[in-house]
């Protein structure tokens, strides 16, 4: 396994919508491997493929407490929502940013798992807004969208600042 580097906003490759997997082998349980390993490391609790840059319709995630329920969903939609919630969410790809965002209290979702099999559940509170915000990342759409466009533009250019910074 490996630690894979985190493209941070506003890296235009974060902007790209991502491909449909057509099927699962064994090259992709590993970027699942290296994903999930990455996002422990950051530390997450989910990850898109897209935020390693990867242009494949991947998420993993683990909320638990304990870090040890890893999950991943290949091609995941969301079939159904229900209700609104606010929460405060941040995001590896604009790291020390935290703001409250609304999205769906629960959604219910459909992907294939690590072994290519359809799997169909229902998500509800922190985990619908993770499988939200994760799925945004596949459709090019981050979690600064949803704010105000003078708090987008903030952020952005500290973004910028930390950027120069690092070089």
């Amino acid at each position: 396994m490996a630690i894979l580097p985190i493209l941070h906003f506003p890296d235009p490759r974060l902007r790209e919508t991502a491909h449909a997997v057509s099927a699962v082998d064994d090259k992709l349980r590993e970027l699942v491997d290296d994903m999930l390993e990455t996002m422990y490391g950051a530390p997450g609790v989910g990850l898109a493929a897209t935020q390693v840059g990867v242009a494949k319709r991947l998420i993993v995630f683990d909320i638990s407490e304990a870090r040890d329920t890893p999950q991943c969903l290949f091609n995941p939609q969301i079939l159904a929502t229900d209700g609104i919630s606010e929460r405060e969410e941040g995001c590896l790809s604009v790291p020390g940013v935290y703001e409250t965002v609304t999205r769906a209290e629960s959604v219910r979702v459909r992907g294939r798992d690590r072994d290519g099999k359809t799997v169909e559940f229902e998500a509800e509170g922190f985990l619908s807004h993770c499988i939200q915000h994760e799925i945004d990342h596949l459709n090019g759409k981050l979690f600064v969208d949803y704010l105000s466009g003078l708090k987008r533009s903030r952020i952005r250019k500290q973004a910028l600042k930390h950027r120069r910074e690092k070089l």
